[in-house]
C-alpha cells in the first residue's frame, strides 16, 4: 500500500500538479502606522544615510511604510535594489518623499527643501544650530515643523547618543588617516605607525580628552604608538586614563612649555578640543608648526569649529591636505563621511529604535512624556521655539514644550 502511494505521488509530480506556492511575508497592520521619507543628501560630500536597509526591513516588518529618493543611499555603498528588497518605496520623485509625515535626514535641510515640506510635518535632522540664520529658523516655524535636533538627542545614560557615535569614529579614523599620511606614497615620512622591537615607536600628540581624544589615543596605542595627551580639565585626564587603563599613556594639563616641546619633536598631532559655544580656541600657533620636523602631520577634527592650529584651513575629501612650513595638514570637516557605511550603521542603531517607539507610543507628542531625551532635542514644536538658549540667540518668544503639549492634547 505503501508502494502504490509513492506511485501515485510520483505520478501527480510528473504531471506538474505538486508545485509549492509563494508565501508573502506577514507584516503587522498597525494603527498608528507611520510614513517615513529619506531624501537622499544633496550638501557637499554628505555620504551618510540615516537607515540601512535592515533598519527599512525592521520599520516595515512593524507595519511602517518607507519612502526613499532614488540614489539616497548610493554614497554609503547601499543600492536602492537592497532597500527596495527590504519592503522600502523608491521613489524618483522629491515632493513625493518630502510629503511623508516624518522626514528622517543628515544634514540640515535647506531653505529650498523645506518650501517642500509640509505643515506639522516631523523632522529628525542636524540642525547645526552655531551656524543656523533666524531666516531659515521663521521658515521652520512658519511651516509648524516639528524638528528634532539629533545632536542633542541623549540616551539613558544621559550621553549626547549621536555626537558619542561619531566622536568615536572620528576619533578611530584621525589615527588611520595619520598612518597614511605618514607613508612614503601619500608624500609623508615613510613611517609606518608604531613601533618594532629595536625601532622607536611613533609620537602622537593628541589635544583634547573627550570621545575623540579616548579613541584617537586607543588606537593609536593598539598600534604600538607613543601617545600624550593633553586637555585643560584634570577630571576629563583622569577620566582618559581610567577608561584606557594604560600606563602608557602620557597626559599633561596644557603648559604651553611642555605642550610646544612635545609638538616640535611628535610625528602626528590631532587636534581635538570642542568648544560647546561659539569657536574652539586656538591653542597652537604659527610659531610652533613651522618648528616641527619635516612631513609630520597635522589633524585638525575641530575645523568645524574654527580649528585649534592657527595654520589650519578648511579642506575637503578630494582635495584633504596642504603643506604649510613642510606639515601636512589634513582639516576635513565631516571624517565621518570619509567611512559613510560604518557611520550609517552607527546612526540607523539610534534613530530606529526611535522611529518603532513613536509608532508604539501613537505619534511624536506621546512620545515626548516617555522619553526625556527625546524632549531635550526637540527645538521647535508646532511652530513654537521650544530651545531657551535658540529663542535668546534670535530673540524669539520662548514656549515651554510640556505646555504645548498638554494644550494639543
Amino acid at each position: 500500500m505503501a508502494t502504490g502511494l509513492r506511485e501515485g505521488m510520483a505520478d501527480i509530480a510528473r504531471q506538474g500538479l505538486l508545485q509549492t506556492q509563494e508565501a508573502m511575508l506577514e507584516t503587522r497592520n498597525r494603527k498608528n502606522s507611520l510614513n517615513i521619507g529619506i531624501p537622499k543628501e544633496i550638501s557637499f560630500q554628505e555620504n551618510r544615510i540615516a537607515l540601512t536597509p535592515l533598519s527599512v526591513a525592521l520599520l516595515v516588518n512593524n507595519g511602517h511604510r518607507v519612502v526613499l529618493e532614488s540614489g539616497a543611499g548610493t554614497a554609503a555603498n547601499f543600492s536602492d535594489a537592497e532597500y527596495a528588497e527590504q519592503g522600502a518605496k523608491i521613489s524618483y520623485d522629491k515632493k513625493e518623499v518630502f510629503a511623508s509625515d516624518i522626514l528622517v535626514k543628515i544634514a540640515p535641510p535647506t531653505l529650498d527643501e523645506i518650501e517642500l515640506m509640509h505643515k506639522g510635518q516631523t523632522l529628525i535632522s542636524s540642525l547645526q544650530t552655531g551656524t543656523l540664520k533666524q531666516e531659515y529658523l521663521k521658515a521652520l516655524m512658519h511651516k509648524k515643523i516639528n524638528a528634532l535636533c539629533f545632536e542633542r538627542l541623549r540616551d539613558e545614560g544621559n550621553v549626547l547618543s549621536v555626537v558619542r557615535a561619531m566622536s568615536e569614529i572620528v576619533g578611530s579614523t584621525s589615527i588611520l588617516i595619520a598612518a597614511e599620511y605618514l607613508s612614503n606614497v601619500t608624500g609623508g615620512k615613510g613611517l609606518m605607525l608604531g613601533g618594532f622591537t629595536g625601532v622607536p615607536p611613533t609620537e602622537i600628540v593628541i589635544l583634547g580628552a573627550g570621545t575623540v581624544g579616548e579613541y584617537a589615543a586607543r588606537t593609536a596605542l593598539a598600534l604600538g604608538a607613543e601617545v600624550k595627551v593633553f586637555d585643560s580639565s584634570i577630571y576629563r585626564l583622569r577620566r582618559l586614563q581610567n577608561n584606557l587603563g594604560n600606563s602608557r599613556v602620557f597626559t599633561s594639563v596644557m603648559q604651553p612649555i611642555v605642550l610646544n616641546k612635545a609638538i616640535v619633536t611628535c610625528d602626528v598631532v590631532i587636534g581635538a578640543i570642542r568648544a560647546s559655544h561659539g569657536r574652539s580656541p586656538c591653542i597652537v600657533m604659527e610659531e610652533t608648526v613651522a618648528k616641527m620636523k619635516p612631513h609630520s602631520v597635522v589633524i585638525d577634527v575641530s575645523i568645524d569649529q574654527g580649528g585649534c592650529f592657527e595654520t589650519s584651513e578648511v579642506t575637503n575629501h578630494t582635495n584633504p591636505v596642504f603643506r604649510k612650513y613642510d606639515v601636512i595638514h589634513y582639516c576635513v570637516p565631516n571624517i565621518a563621511s570619509r567611512v559613510p557605511r560604518t557611520a550609517s550603521y552607527a546612526l540607523t542603531n539610534i534613530f530606529a529604535p526611535i522611529l518603532i517607539d513613536i509608532g508604539e507610543y501613537g505619534g511624536l507628542t506621546n512620545m515626548i512624556w516617555n522619553n526625556p531625551g527625546i524632549r531635550e532635542a526637540l527645538y521647535i514644536f508646532q511652530g513654537n521655539v521650544t530651545n531657551k538658549d535658540l529663542s535668546d540667540m534670535f530673540n524669539l518668544p520662548y514656549k515651554d514644550l510640556e505646555l504645548l503639549v498638554l494644550s494639543n492634547q
